[in-house]
Parts: C-alpha cells; sequence; structure tokens
C-alpha cells in the first residue's frame, strides 16, 4: 500500500502559500495600526472599530457560508465542469442577491443607531467593505486546492489598502477613510478572482434554481456562521452599543492584538479543510491520522501562542497602540487565552464536524455559544465595558470547547474514522 507522508496529505505548497500571505497581513498592522491609533485616537479608533464590526455582519450576510458549503461541494465534484459550473453560478447570484439585503440592512441601522447615525460616511464605508469582502470567490479556489491564488490577492488588497492609508489618513475626521480603502481594495480583489473563476469553468447565466439551491445548501453553514460571528468578529458593533468609543477602542486594540497571533493557525486549517473532506470520502483511515497531527500541532501551537499573547501584553500595547492605550492591557492579557481554545475548537468543529456534514449538531452548539456571548455582553459589557466583553468572548469559546469534548468522551457511536483516530463522536445526526 503507499505510503502517504503528513505533508503530502497537508497539501503543503497550499499551506506555504497561505503563510506566506499571512506573514504579510501581519507584517502590515504592525505598520497601520499604530499609525491610526496615534492618529485617530481611541475615540475615532473606536468609531472605526464599531463600524467595521458592522462591516463585518455584512461580509458574513453575504458570504453567507459559502466558504465552507460550496467549497466541500466544489472538492467533492472538482472533476465535473458542469456541476462546478453551477455551483459558480448559484453561489454568485445568491451573493449579489444578500449584498442587496446587507445594503437595506445599512439603511436601518443608520437611522436607528446613534452612534453611527451621526457618521453617515463610515457607517457606510464599512458597510461596503463587507459586501466587497463578502462577495470574494475564495470558496472557488480553496475548493480546487489553489491557495496561492487566494493568498495573492488576498496580499495585493491588504498593501494596497495600507498604502491609502498613510496618504490619506492623517486625523480623526479621517477615520471613514480606512473603511473606504479597505473596501477600495477588496472590491479589486474581487474582481480580479471572479474575473479568473469564469474564465476556467463554462459559462452559465445567474438563474433563480441555482440561487435557491445554493441558498439552500449554504443554510446550515450559515447559520453555523452566524452564530459564530456574534461571538468572534462582531464583538466591536455589540460593545459600542453599551459603551462609549473609547472603551470599544481599547477593547478593539486588545482584541486586533489577540486576532493576529489566532490567525497564525487560520492558514493551517484553511489548506486542511478540503483535503479532510475529500480523504473523509475516499480513505476515512487517512482522514483520521491527518486529523490526529493536526489536533497536535494545533493544540501546542495555539497553547503557545497564547502564553505569548499574556505575558508580552504589556509590550505589545506600547509599541503597537502607544501609551494612551495602556487600558487594553488587562483586556489583552484576557484574551490570550483565545489561541489555545479557538485553535482546538476549530479541530473539532470545522475540521472533523464539518466534513463529516454534522452541520445540525454544529448549528446548534455555536448557536448557543453565540446566545451565551450576546447575553453576557448584555449583562456585564455595561458596567465592566471592555473587561466585560473579552469576559463575554471566552466565555462563548469555553461553553464551545466543553461541550465539543463531552460530544467526544461521552459516546461511541461516532463515525469509524474517528474510531480510528482514538477519538469517539456522537452520531447527533440520527441519534439511537
Amino acid at each position: 500500500m503507499q505510503k502517504h507522508h503528513w505533508w503530502e496529505e497537508c497539501a503543503l505548497s497550499n499551506v506555504v502559500s497561505l503563510y506566506g500571505a499571512y506573514l504579510v497581513n501581519y507584517a502590515v498592522p504592525l505598520f497601520t495600526i499604530p499609525y491610526l491609533v496615534r492618529t485617530l485616537g481611541p475615540a475615532a479608533w473606536g468609531l472605526a472599530a464599531m463600524a467595521q464590526g458592522l462591516g463585518n455582519y455584512v461580509n458574513l450576510a453575504v458570504e453567507y457560508g459559502f466558504g465552507w458549503s460550496a467549497t466541500r461541494e466544489l472538492a467533492r465534484h472538482r472533476d465535473s465542469p458542469e456541476r462546478i459550473a453551477e455551483l459558480l453560478s448559484g453561489v454568485t447570484g445568491a451573493k449579489l442577491a444578500l449584498a442587496a439585503a446587507g445594503a437595506l440592512i445599512a439603511i436601518v441601522l443608520q437611522h436607528t443607531v446613534p452612534a453611527l447615525r451621526s457618521q453617515p460616511a463610515i457607517l457606510w464605508a464599512g458597510a461596503i467593505a463587507g459586501m466587497a469582502l463578502g462577495l470574494n470567490p475564495m470558496w472557488y479556489f480553496q475548493g480546487r486546492e489553489r491557495l496561492q491564488v487566494v493568498a495573492a490577492l488576498e496580499v495585493a488588497s491588504k498593501i494596497i489598502a495600507a498604502f491609502g492609508i498613510f496618504v490619506f489618513v492623517h486625523r480623526p475626521a479621517d477615520a471613514w477613510r480606512v473603511l473606504g480603502l479597505q473596501a477600495g481594495a477588496s472590491l479589486i480583489s474581487t474582481g480580479v478572482g471572479l474575473t479568473m473563476a469564469y474564465r476556467e469553468v463554462p459559462r452559465l447565466a445567474i438563474r433563480p434554481g441555482l440561487v435557491w439551491q445554493a441558498l439552500r445548501e449554504g443554510w446550515s453553514m450559515f447559520l453555523f456562521r452566524s452564530s459564530g460571528m456574534l461571538y468572534t468578529s462582531g464583538n466591536s458593533f455589540l460593545l459600542g452599543l453599551f459603551a462609549p468609543p473609547e472603551a470599544v477602542g481599547y477593547f478593539a486594540g486588545a482584541e486586533k492584538i489577540a486576532k493576529a497571533f489566532m490567525g497564525m493557525l487560520n492558514p493551517f486549517n484553511q489548506a486542511l479543510y478540503p483535503r479532510l473532506a475529500r480523504l473523509l470520502k475516499e480513505s476515512p483511515e487517512r482522514a483520521a491520522r491527518l486529523f490526529r497531527t493536526n489536533a497536535v500541532v494545533v493544540g501546542v501551537g495555539g497553547l503557545l501562542l497564547g502564553c505569548g499573547v499574556f505575558f508580552g501584553a504589556p509590550l505589545l500595547v506600547r509599541v503597537l497602540l502607544g501609551r494612551a492605550m495602556t487600558p487594553a492591557v488587562p483586556v489583552l492579557r484576557l484574551l490570550a487565552i483565545l489561541p489555545p481554545l479557538i485553535g482546538m475548537n476549530t479541530v473539532l468543529c470545522t475540521q472533523w464536524m464539518a466534513p463529516l456534514r454534522m452541520d445540525r449538531t454544529l448549528n446548534w452548539i455555536i448557536a448557543g455559544a453565540g446566545m451565551l456571548n450576546v447575553g453576557l455582553a448584555f449583562l456585564l459589557a455595561p458596567r465592566y465595558q471592555q473587561m466585560g466583553m473579552a469576559s463575554a468572548v471566552i466565555g462563548a469559546e469555553l461553553f464551545i470547547c466543553t461541550v465539543c469534548t463531552f460530544l467526544l468522551l461521552r459516546s461511541g457511536a461516532g463515525s469509524p474514522a474517528l474510531s480510528t483516530a482514538g477519538l469517539r463522536l456522537p452520531d447527533l445526526e440520527n441519534p439511537a
């Protein structure tokens, strides 16, 4: 029997490409964030972070979970040009319809959220940035396991936006330009990506039937991602409903540093997802071995990153955010638990349960975590502001880790592949 090495299973070229993109993504904020925090000040920085949180919600609505559902379908039908053309047409049409819905939501928020009512420019810059990012066809190249293209487009858009920040942002009143530049760069990246994708597959007109099929197939993963968004990318917007812009700025600064460290594990997990989805169909034993190795690598890596964030918090805040952002230090130390927590949650949820199509189980877990995060935010943020919001995020991630671990240890009715790996996962899709 042919032996498959671990680095071959991991699609090493894809991992290297994504880590190259990540290094650029990591280097760019090292220059832009210190400049922006010092130029805008805590209040304007916090307002920009709130609008960016709104953009993240819009991005969620437009992207709709196609990064998982459509990627999974393309990986399973990669030898069928007709099915790929249908996927591209249906997903593109669905995203355009969802972008229109996102614009309507932005109009409503402009007239209902006090913090954004007087700042329509920053609201719309954030909303358009979210739409542009959501329209990106990353799912197509990920399903093709050609993540070098994704990495190149992402690097180019980040560099363009960063260059524009230093040229056009010089005072607190320029806060809206930060998101406007990000929106413009994302639109260029999305346009190039879609052009490349449509050159590779037969062209199909966008038909309502294909759009509806894409929405139906992605619905469960949309619920999964939308619930997750409640405790991941929209927290600055959520905190802005209860706290002044300065508090949002402190939280957003700490969160961005913590996410920079958490993101070090993302390229590895992104590259493995389509490979695991395919191996579960072709060779469950190989998929199980890859899953087990991935769990060890991500677990150890996340723990080391978390320790680095905790002990380096004062230096990181002083260097990256400036002395005016010193209140962000305790927030960052609290968020230091996120790298190991999110790393293991990603392995359990999106690297195993999602490829196994355990979408309904995932939805219940992530929905519970999202509601817990919002509930804790309503309870803690008005009184404890940035520390309360950070505590709410930690509580949601701990909930996911606890529930998934309990499910793994509780039952032996899981998949044969997990049994091969020495792990068990209850079959909650078809309970006994």
